[in-house]
């Protein structure tokens, strides 16, 4: 198999794992946000979406990138209308994931605000996004 084909390949593995980290993030939010402040379960909550955070989404979004943009470079797609549309919606996929980082840190300090409906409002983003990322990717419709 020859590097491109690796490149792509641990693209690919590195977007899998991204995006099971922003899908499962905001269902912990949703539970979390229901715990009684200093439960075990709202500590046990804290945990989990920081070793989620630090283990899995962080790592996997930096490789997302790099191989992405790797990829970008091998295959001179800098001008293509897809592509740019593409970076886009992945600058804004990567916003949410910054968003989520700062969510962590808020339920980590017992400051959260937002009732269970907000996550599970803003736990369908990641999906939409995805969604579109992947046409721009497969269809190419510009």
């Amino acid at each position: 198999m020859d590097l491109f084909l690796w490149i792509k390949s641990l693209h690919v593995v590195a977007i899998i794992a991204w995006m099971a980290g922003m899908f499962y993030l905001p269902r912990l939010f949703v539970y979390h946000a229901d715990a009684e402040v200093g439960s075990v379960q709202s500590e046990t909550f804290k945990v989990m979406e920081r070793r989620l955070l630090k283990a899995i989404i962080n790592p996997s979004m930096i490789a997302a990138w790099i191989f992405g943009l790797w990829m970008a470079y091998e295959l001179d797609v800098w001008r293509d209308g897809w592509f740019h549309a593409k970076l886009a919606l992945v600058i804004v996929m990567s916003g949410v994931h910054g968003y989520l980082s700062r969510c962590v840190k808020t339920f980590a300090r017992d400051e959260n605000t937002r009732p269970a409906r907000f996550y599970r409002i803003l736990n369908e983003v990641p999906t939409v996004l995805m969604i579109g990322i992947v046409i721009l990717v497969i269809g190419k419709p510009f």
